[in-house]
């Protein structure tokens, strides 16, 4: 990807945000899935400008966005490269209004992440990068290199703000001295690739569009996301659904 293109994107996500945030400050009606989870004129707005403009700009890259139809398994197992989009996480933040949700748009080579993109609407923030790629944090024209750290004396934990479980309250009476931090959508992948936090454990279901875009920004920050068996998350797989993960700052 030139440097072109990577200006062509950023457009792209930064109209998305720009519809988003459009809408975040009406009185915005909110439906249920059949999953139950919520959805907005929000997540379709932004759905529709990253759909229309990825495949405008890479017109030979199939898309998978979380508002669309997901192929059948033997479609998406032929695709050596694609592009994976949640282009609303955090949708329950958004109703709330709380700010912390992303647009979270990543690139998927051979299984894996290589490349991710997640936007903060709300503080105007972006986070990108990739394994071996590096990762920055872009914010108010200002860019810098970010760094998963080592966990010091006292390990940070961050947990999700709306899907904070038993299953994860039980993992983490393991922990004698730590100090708990909440936060919605990718937002806490981005905290450890940041180095604000050392440990965010995600005992509960989450898809593949929730997590790859954060996935690469924390990899190229040096940091890891791996399955509870010591395994780096994978994509393209049978089931949409992820597995249970622990997202690890630098070791």
């Amino acid at each position: 990807m030139n440097n072109q293109d990577l200006a062509e994107l950023n457009k792209i996500i930064l109209d998305a945000c720009r519809a988003i945030m459009e809408i975040y400050e009406t009185e915005f009606s909110v439906e249920l899935k059949e999953d139950e989870s919520p959805l907005t004129k929000a997540d379709l707005a932004s759905h529709e400008i990253i759909v229309e403009g990825l495949g405008r700009l890479f017109p030979d890259v199939p898309i998978l966005s979380e508002e669309s139809t997901v192929p059948e398994y033997d479609e998406r197992s032929t695709w050596s490269e694609y592009w994976l989009v949640d282009p609303l996480d955090g949708t329950k933040e958004f109703v709330n209004k709380n700010g912390e949700f992303t647009v979270n748009i990543a690139l998927i080579e051979n299984n894996y992440p290589i490349q991710g993109f997640v936007y903060v609407p709300k503080d105007k923030t972006l986070f990108f990068g990739g394994l071996n790629k590096g990762s920055f944090k872009l914010s108010h024209n200002n860019i810098k290199e970010i760094f998963a750290k080592s966990p010091t004396d006292k390990l940070k934990i961050v947990t999700s703000r709306s899907h904070l479980n038993e299953t994860t309250r039980n993992f983490l009476s393991q922990f004698n001295d730590f100090d708990i931090l909440q936060a919605g959508s990718s937002l806490k992948f981005c905290m450890i690739a940041e180095g604000l936090a050392d440990l965010y454990p995600r005992l509960g279901p989450t898809s593949e569009w929730d997590t790859a875009a954060a996935q690469a920004v924390v990899e190229g920050a040096g940091g890891s996301v791996k399955d509870l068996s010591g395994v780096r998350l994978q994509y393209s797989k049978k089931e949409i659904l992820n597995p249970h993960f622990i997202v690890r700052g630098k070791i």
